[in-house]
């Protein structure tokens, strides 16, 4: 429904992010900053609205409505981390994946729910739910971190710069990322284990599996950073290893699943 509105909305927000970051000392940078304040909220809240009415009461979830609502956690976050100038560059970036997930919404799929979930099951998903968000966040940041080693290697100076926090920050707020998402990704996997009765009648244990891998990778990468002072392209790499088993978890295993041996998840 206001699917279009969502994505011009969020793409404008993060222009005028963009641009207040490109033109920081002008009299414009008040007024580009208060526009994509003011954008990213409205697309917010319609998005919000938007999946309401996909979900549902039952909470119908489809691989489509669990694309758009990380892509409301990446909205939200932007929205947040644009109240620090340093970070508009970066909230832009989450702004315009956003907009891309906010497209995939399909509100004909909450007439006819497959079943309705109990609040086990919910509590699961919406842990599941808010790690993806948070980890996806941190996939976005290590890719920002890679282009600055890339150019700080390159010595490409430019006004471009300017969109990029300070390598430390970036980095720090990777690892704070991590810390967060390894938390919830442990709730969603203990939940799993709690309120899931059979794992392989469901035809969850790959899914389990590659999360409980993916665990493992985000785990070695904070005690790593911790202990060993971990930074740079090594805990990039693996931070991204970590994120890729999270997609195989979830997309890679229904998609197999569904499409390939004709089986769903419950």
């Amino acid at each position: 429904m206001f699917q279009i509105t969502i994505f011009f909305l969020y793409l404008g927000a993060a222009a005028a992010f963009v641009l207040s970051r490109l033109r920081p000392n002008t009299t414009r940078y008040a007024v580009l900053a208060m526009t994509g304040f003011v954008l990213a909220l409205s697309g917010l809240g319609l998005h919000a609205l938007d999946l309401y009415e996909v979900l549902g009461p039952g909470g119908n979830i489809t691989p489509t409505s669990v694309l758009s609502l990380i892509g409301l956690q990446l909205a939200l976050i932007a929205l947040l981390g644009a109240i620090e100038k340093n970070l508009r560059g970066l909230s832009a970036a989450l702004l315009l994946l956003a907009a891309i997930l906010a497209l995939l919404t399909q509100p004909e799929a909450a007439s006819s729910p497959e079943h309705v979930l109990g609040w086990q099951m919910r509590t699961h998903v919406v842990t599941s739910l808010f790690a993806y968000g948070l980890l996806t966040v941190g996939a976005i940041v290590a890719i920002f971190a890679l282009i600055q080693l890339r150019r700080l290697k390159n010595v490409k100076l430019s006004r471009a710069n300017q969109l990029f926090a300070p390598l430390d920050t970036t980095e720090s707020l990777l690892y704070t990322v991590t810390l967060a998402g390894f938390v919830v990704l442990a709730l969603s996997v203990v939940s799993g284990f709690t309120f899931i009765e059979d794992l392989f009648a469901q035809h969850l244990a790959h899914k389990t599996i590659l999360s409980l891998l993916a665990l493992v990778v985000f785990g070695v990468l904070l005690l790593g950073r911790q202990f060993a002072g971990w930074r740079g392209r090594r805990a990039i790499y693996l931070y991204l290893a970590g994120f890729a088993l999270l997609c195989l978890a979830y997309f890679g295993s229904r998609y197999v699943l569904e499409e390939i041996l004709g089986r769903s998840w419950g």
